[in-house]
This record gives C-alpha cells, sequence and structure tokens, in this order.
C-alpha cells in the first residue's frame, strides 16, 4: 500500500509544482496585456489567456474575496504560490513516514 501512496503523493506534488508554473505563466501574460506589449485581438493570445484564466481564476477568485483592496495591486498569486509550497513541503515532509511505513 506504502508504494502506492508514496505514487500518489509524488503526482500530487507535480501536479502542484506545474501548477505554480501556470500562476507564474498567467502572471506574466497578464502584465503584458495590461501594458499592451501583446494584443488579445491575436487569436492565439486570446485562446491563451483565456486557458490561462480558466485555470487559475477558481482558485484566485476566493483569495481575492478575502485580500484587502491593494489598489492595483494583485497579491492573490503570491498568496496561492506560497500555500503550493506549504503543500508540497508537508507532503515531502511525511513522504519519508509513509515509505518506513511499508
Amino acid at each position: 500500500m506504502a508504494p502506492l501512496l508514496l505514487a500518489l503523493l509524488s503526482l500530487i506534488d507535480m501536479i502542484l509544482g506545474l501548477y505554480v508554473w501556470v500562476l507564474i505563466i498567467s502572471a506574466v501574460l497578464s502584465w503584458l496585456i495590461a501594458f499592451n506589449v501583446i494584443n488579445t485581438h491575436n487569436r492565439f493570445v486570446y485562446t491563451v489567456a483565456d486557458m490561462l484564466y480558466r485555470l487559475t481564476e477558481p482558485v484566485l477568485r476566493p483569495i481575492r474575496n478575502v485580500l484587502p483592496n491593494l489598489g492595483g495591486v494583485d497579491i492573490s498569486p503570491v498568496i496561492v504560490i506560497l500555500i503550493i509550497f506549504f503543500l508540497r513541503n508537508l507532503i515531502a515532509g511525511y513522504a519519508p513516514y509513509i515509505a518506513a511505513a511499508a
């Protein structure tokens, strides 16, 4: 049972790591769109931006509702990335105990 659980924890860790990159790419893309470096009238840019919005918004929206208004600064991706780092460290901390239990 322990190898299966270790594989599951490894998969969760990998998905969390990929989601951190999705959050970073989404934040950078939103800055590029806000400063008019890239144009959303391009169909490819619009599709990528829409996909990233749909992937990140369900996680970021509850964080934004809790955070106070900071003007034009949105720190919700930073908060989510810190939470993800905490979860990844938690998984890494418990993995040796799960392996030893086998």
